[in-house]
Formats: C-alpha cells, sequence, structure tokens
C-alpha cells in the first residue's frame, strides 16, 4: 500500500521533485551535501515525499539517492525509474534500507512519444507499463506511474493504460504535462475524465498532476487539475526544473490556503518556512530569486507606490491578500523610493527617531523625491542624510534672520 495516507479526499499530498527535475535542469545541479542540506530543509518544510533523484542516470545519482534517503527522516523517499528492469533494480538499490520508499515510474504515451522515441504501438507501450509496474511490485508497495507525454495522449489511450498500471498494483496515477502544452479549461475536462473513467473504479488510487511552466501556466494548471480531482501536486521549490521549470511548491501551496473558499483542501507544508527553503536552494544553487517571484521574491511584501504604503499602514489587507509572517518574512516592506508618498516618508522618519513636522517635513520630502530620481531606492543611510541637510538649512536660514 501507499507510504502516505490517500484517503483524505480533502488533502492534497505535495511530491517535491526539486531533487530530481529541478535539479537535472541546466544551473541546478547539486552534489550530493548540497541535496542533503535541501532534503532535511524540505522535510522541515512538512513535504510529503521527496523525489531524491533517478538512481539509474549514473552511479553518483544512486548514490545520493541512498545517502539522502537514508540519513532524512519524515516524508516517503522516491527515485525515478524508466520502465525497464535495470532502472527499477538500481532504484530498489538506492532505497532498500529505508521502509518509507516509492518507486516513480515513467513511460510515454502520446503519439510523438510511442513513435519517435519507441518506434512502438499503443498495445506495446501498454504491455510494458504493466509488466514495468508488476516487476516493480515485487519488490515496492507503494509504485507511481506516470504517462509521460500525457497531455499529448488520445484521452481513452490514456485511460486504458492507466486502468492497466492500475489492475497491475500502481496507486499513484501521474498525468504530466511535460512538455507544458496544456491549458486550464483543457487540464480540468482531462482531470474530470480520468477521475471517472479511472479513480472512480479503483478507489484505492489517486491522480496526480505534474506540469511544466514552458507557456507560464504551470501553476494554473495544476490547480485547475486539483479542481477536477488530482489529490497529488507535483512541484518544486522556486519552480526550478527543465526548460521553463516546474510548478512552483509555494505558488500552489499558499493558493490552497489563501483561497482555502474556493478549494476547501488543506496540505501538511508549514508555510512559515517557504520563505528559508527558498532562500536555501537560492544559495546551495548560487542562482538569485527574481524580486518579484510569487509569495518568495524581495518584493512579494514590498510597497514603493505611496497610495499603496498609506493604504497598508491604515490596514495591510488593503493590499496584501496573505501575511507576510505566514509565509517566513518578518512583515511588510516599504521600499522608499519616487513613488513614496509624503505618509511613507513621515513613518519611516519617525521609526529612525526623526518626527517631521510643518516645514521640516515639506523640506525632507522635497530633498527625498529629487534624491529619488537620482539613485532610485532611498535606503535608511540616504535618508537620515537627507534628514539632516534639511535641519541643517532650516537651522542656518533661522539664524541668518535672527535679529542682531
Amino acid at each position: 500500500m501507499p507510504s502516505v495516507d490517500q484517503h483524505d479526499p480533502n488533502r492534497v499530498i505535495v511530491f517535491d521533485t526539486t531533487l530530481r527535475d529541478g535539479e537535472q535542469a541546466p544551473g541546478f545541479s547539486m552534489g550530493v551535501e548540497q541535496k542533503l542540506e535541501m532534503a532535511h530543509a524540505l522535510a522541515a518544510l512538512g513535504v510529503d515525499i521527496i523525489e531524491a533523484g533517478f538512481a539509474a542516470a549514473s552511479p553518483g545519482d544512486e548514490e545520493a539517492v541512498r545517502v539522502v534517503s537514508g540519513e532524512v527522516e519524515g516524508p516517503v523517499f522516491c527515485s525515478l525509474s524508466r520502465a525497464t528492469e535495470s532502472d527499477i533494480l538500481a532504484a530498489h538499490r538506492a532505497l532498500s534500507h529505508n521502509r518509507r520508499r516509492r518507486l516513480h515510474i515513467f513511460l510515454g504515451t502520446s503519439p510523438i512519444h510511442r513513435q519517435a522515441k519507441f518506434n512502438m504501438t499503443a498495445d506495446e507501450v501498454l504491455e510494458q507499463a504493466v509488466n514495468a509496474v508488476s516487476f516493480a511490485r515485487t519488490m515496492f508497495d507503494d509504485v507511481e506511474f506516470s504517462a509521460e507525454d500525457a497531455i499529448r495522449t488520445e484521452p481513452e489511450f490514456l485511460a486504458d493504460v492507466l486502468e492497466a498500471v492500475a489492475i497491475a498494483g500502481a496507486h499513484t496515477l501521474n498525468v504530466p504535462d511535460t512538455v507544458g502544452y496544456s491549458t486550464p479549461a483543457e487540464i480540468h475536462e482531462l482531470f474530470d475524465y480520468l477521475k471517472r473513467r479511472v479513480i472512480d473504479n479503483h478507489p484505492d488510487t489517486i491522480l496526480s498532476t505534474h506540469c511544466h511552466d514552458d507557456l507560464g501556466m504551470a501553476v494554473a494548471n495544476t490547480l485547475a487539475a486539483v479542481k477536477a480531482g488530482a489529490r497529488q501536486v507535483e512541484v518544486a521549490i522556486n519552480g526550478i526544473g527543465e526548460r521553463a521549470g516546474n510548478c512552483a511548491l509555494e505558488e500552489v501551496v499558499m493558493a490552497l490556503r489563501t483561497r482555502a473558499d474556493q478549494f476547501g483542501l488543506t496540505t501538511s507544508v508549514d508555510t512559515t518556512k517557504l520563505v528559508g527553503v527558498s532562500r536555501l536552494l537560492s544559495k546551495v544553487t548560487e542562482t538569485p530569486v527574481p524580486r518579484n517571484k510569487a509569495i518568495v521574491g524581495i518584493n512579494a511584501f514590498a510597497h514603493e507606490a505611496g497610495i499603496h504604503q498609506h493604504g497598508v499602514l491604515a490596514d495591510a489587507r488593503t493590499y496584501e491578500i496573505m501575511l507576510p509572517q505566514d509565509v517566513g518574512f518578518d512583515g511588510a516592506s516599504f521600499v522608499l523610493g519616487k513613488h513614496s508618498g509624503r505618509h511613507a516618508v513621515s513613518k519611516r522618519a519617525s521609526v529612525l527617531g526623526h518626527d517631521l513636522t510643518g516645514n521640516l517635513l515639506s523640506a525632507v520630502f522635497a530633498g527625498f523625491k529629487r534624491r529619488a530620481d537620482e539613485i532610485g531606492e532611498i535606503d535608511d543611510t540616504e535618508l537620515l542624510a537627507i534628514i539632516h541637510s534639511a535641519t541643517s538649512d532650516q537651522h542656518e536660514h533661522r539664524g541668518a534672520h535672527a535679529p542682531a
């Protein structure tokens, strides 16, 4: 049986593939020690499953899967595998010491994969899928099957394959948008069909979604699949992965949490650790997170526009749909720049120990605007210098007009 409880219809299983699909993308390669550091962080984050690697890909990858799954406790550990006995055996060697283990078999099912990659008929692909799952079940209680390029596979044939592998013993049926081709409406329709055709007849199985971001819709497609009945999401921190990347873990988890009114679903993730794990991955891979990255970018809860700053000071809910503390930030950040208003400048000056009113506030604000046009963001050092200059000017002005 699966190593993760799949019977709660209101819970979404979080399958993290940062260390496999994410790590195999150019620029994100990790050594064993780096994978181990990330795995500890992912376990603390509360993900249900960690896909630690592709054991058959290389001796180094097999070793990484073995070390990570042996030293980190909590999640189920998984290795990817092609639908071949040699790959399955490599995964079993790497995971043999861990009782909370899963094998993830993939096999291309679309016409282009059947013809260009395998030169196989549909019947031959179906037979190989069943044989691989049957063989895997002699060593693994928990087997997941992925129909690679599922979105470009004929729906009827896709359902035939998924039903056949379910009968052979696969408990998780993954329907990946391998090339990031789908749209939310299309993927919702497909998952709805597969739920009725396969899952309703095999209640011990669940549908999983794995979306790539080639058209910028990985998160939207994942959420559409969840709406249609998927109860496992395959995701990566910061959305790293092949080509344009995978569905971003932090975005899906916070969408489910923030829009509970729409989904009514939960995950096991401790969202207060999202920023920390994101920054750790950035450090490990030496790849900065874009400022405007949803949820974990430094601008996600930052405000420069004066109207926004004034609103947030009055009530954060005017412009923030989540609390920054909920994802691991200390609090909302006001970025002082040319778009900032007098209220925000006065507020920050007060925090720095300067209560500005009247002509002094006007002078500081005028100096602030001039300097912001020159350099952009105004940090505390710059603001203090502007305050000091304006204060000195006022003192000199008063001195020049004092009676002799």
